[in-house]
């Protein structure tokens, strides 16, 4: 299972915020170097309202949130020995119809 996930992996191509922002200079009147200000600028809207515990929706790609994970009980597959695992957060990103759709999930 995890061989066929990173041969998926490797096979696609990964797209940075910074290209993003080359691809939307050569499209409109701003810079890249303005672009890049705007995607940084975003990102830390984002992080800083998901700290804050709010939910972030962005239409037609999906709604962002923090979500708790109960502390539980594991197992160390080396091992077989049990250890506890922590309460944490993590981030979810549920996907908009629309994105779903145009991506044919």
């Amino acid at each position: 299972m995890a061989a066929a996930k990173k041969a998926a992996t490797a096979s696609q191509p990964t797209v940075t915020l910074k290209q993003i922002s080359a691809e939307l200079a050569e499209k409109s009147d701003m810079t890249k170097k303005q672009w890049n200000e705007l995607t940084d600028s975003l990102v830390s809207a984002i992080v800083k309202n998901l700290k804050k515990g709010n939910r972030i929706r962005m239409a037609g790609l999906g709604i962002l949130q923090v979500r708790k994970r109960a502390a539980r009980m594991g197992r160390n597959p080396a091992t077989g020995e049990t250890i506890k695992i922590p309460a944490k957060k993590k981030v979810a990103f549920r996907a908009a119809k629309e994105l779903k759709e145009a991506v044919g999930a």
